[in-house]
């Protein structure tokens, strides 16, 4: 084993973290840009919407096939060379979409992006939790809630202002130049500050993973268009089904897992861990949401539709450092109990929406949702992965960002689902009970929006659920100790 000790005090800690911060800040703002720029890409490059969609769905795919990997390579590689090399296919990525001259550069680029973001999260993680103890990590993880929740929520707004007085392009000219800045500073402040060693890749694993977890995603991003019947879902379904069994038990079954599930013996893990994957569903039922209902029924531009997120993002965005150093004095329950409850009680009022409903009324309510998330996100991570010893950290952060963006896939598809069948079951019951004739547009149009609205109530309703489940988990929190380094031990 190669260890590289760094001291903890702040004049070494301070530069790492802040270079990383940055580097972690530009990567979530670039996951949510994109999504409003996709009808002028469509339309510069030529391209239909079921093929834009790749631009995002590629995103995820990569990311689901990196993450599960990252604990081996935080084990491999060296801090400093593993920040360099995600900021370095995070830059490289970015300027070749800025200067795709076709769909397909684009989308190259994009994929190339996401093989370092995927990396940098789980890293980012990982430093917090090997350089501060557990009394501290709370304030730590609070800042880095500014770049997990505040840049995304941002994001929207951003791209709403660009696209409509500039071009698609400038989103990832404005990205660029502050990846490249932080990758040149990476170079002279990042330092290693975690145990390396020489562990043995399981590629039979990395098979199985890439099938198993790259198979779901794609599954479900395309079962609320395709259909959850269609058979190329149900057949997908089935193979990474069956790919993520033979995963699970090969995990057990070698010495160096990419996938470390005994994470999962640990109850406060286990449970912080259901509880974030319920969370995280839910979250994603807004973010999809809320845009279709401003822009399609209410009729508000791309910008004005980013801003209904805009106030949310913000407070999250001061909340986060806030409810770190909460954390660090009173543990997560409480934080979860209310937050929980606040978050129960919006996505409930969300799911009465109407036609005429006001754009301050939605906007103060999903601010207030985003508020009872920004006081739960963090420290039920924080305190799922305090629940571990020091040396599985690398092996939670995997599994628990694994989970998330399982989640935030599944989340995604099953929402809008809901809201797509529901409308379109509403639509038929609309116009027979009125006598609508196919041929009277108008009222066509205006049946449509009060079914599309019905539909979105449905799935914030199916969401409201979601939230009760995770707020009566919540009581069962408690704070913990993490215990003594154990992985060496598989038996």
């Amino acid at each position: 084993m190669n260890t590289h000790a760094l001291s903890q005090g702040p004049l070494r800690t301070g530069p790492i973290f802040s270079v990383m911060f940055v580097g972690a800040f530009v990567a979530f703002l670039n996951q949510t840009l994109i999504n409003i720029a996709l009808p002028q890409i469509m339309e510069h490059l030529n391209i239909s919407a079921v093929t834009a969609n790749w631009l995002t769905t590629a995103f995820m795919l990569v990311n689901g096939i990196v993450i599960p990997i990252t604990a081996f390579l935080m084990e491999r590689f060296t801090t400093r060379q593993l920040y360099i090399t995600s900021m370095a296919f995070f830059s490289a990525g970015t300027i070749i979409c800025a200067l795709a001259p076709n769909f397909y550069v684009l989308l190259m680029g994009r994929i190339v992006q996401a093989i370092g973001a995927g990396i940098l999260f789980p890293l980012i993680t990982n430093v917090i939790f090997t350089l501060y103890p557990p009394e501290k990590r709370g304030a730590a993880m609070g800042i880095l809630g500014v770049a997990l929740n505040f840049a995304p929520a941002i994001g929207p707004t951003l791209s709403g202002w660009i696209v409509e007085t500039y071009s698609w392009r400038v989103l990832f000219f404005i990205i660029f130049p502050i990846a490249f800045l932080n990758l040149l500073v990476a170079f002279f402040l990042v330092k290693n500050v975690s145990e390396t060693g020489r562990p043995k890749l399981d590629v039979l694993g990395v098979i199985l993973s890439t099938v198993g977890f790259g198979g779901l995603l794609y599954a479900f991003a395309t079962a609320g268009t395709a259909g959850w019947g269609s058979t190329p879902v149900v057949t997908m379904f089935i193979v990474c089904g069956i790919a993520l069994l033979l995963f699970i038990w090969r995990q057990f079954a070698v010495a160096h897992p990419i996938l470390e599930f005994r994470v999962f013996r640990y109850p406060m893990f286990s449970l912080t861990t259901i509880i974030n994957v319920i969370v995280t569903m839910a979250m994603y039922s807004g973010m999809i949401l809320m845009p279709l209902y401003m822009q399609n029924v209410r009729g508000f531009s791309p910008l004005m539709s980013g801003l209904t997120l805009l106030p949310g993002g913000i407070i999250m965005g001061i909340m986060s450092p806030i409810t770190g150093r909460l954390f660090d004095k009173i543990g997560a329950r409480w934080l979860a109990v209310v937050g929980l409850l606040i978050t129960v009680i919006t996505t409930y009022e969300l799911s009465h929406l109407q036609i005429t409903t006001s754009f301050n009324y939605v906007t103060y309510v999903f601010t207030a949702r985003m508020f009872g998330m920004s006081l739960l996100m963090m420290p039920i991570l924080t305190a799922g992965l305090n629940a571990l010893p020091r040396t599985l950290n690398r092996h939670g952060n995997a599994m628990v960002n694994s989970l998330r963006m399982m989640a935030g896939a599944v989340g995604m598809a099953f929402f809008v689902s809901i809201m797509t069948n529901k409308a379109a079951a509403h639509l038929k019951e609309i116009t027979a009970a009125q006598h609508i004739p196919l041929v009277d547009q108008a009222h066509i149009a205006l049946a449509s929006k009060e079914s599309m609205v019905i539909g979105i109530n449905d799935a914030f309703y199916m969401a409201t659920i979601l939230t009760v489940v995770a707020f009566a988990l919540s009581f069962f929190i408690r704070k913990t100790k993490p215990p003594k380094d154990t992985i060496n031990n598989r038996k």
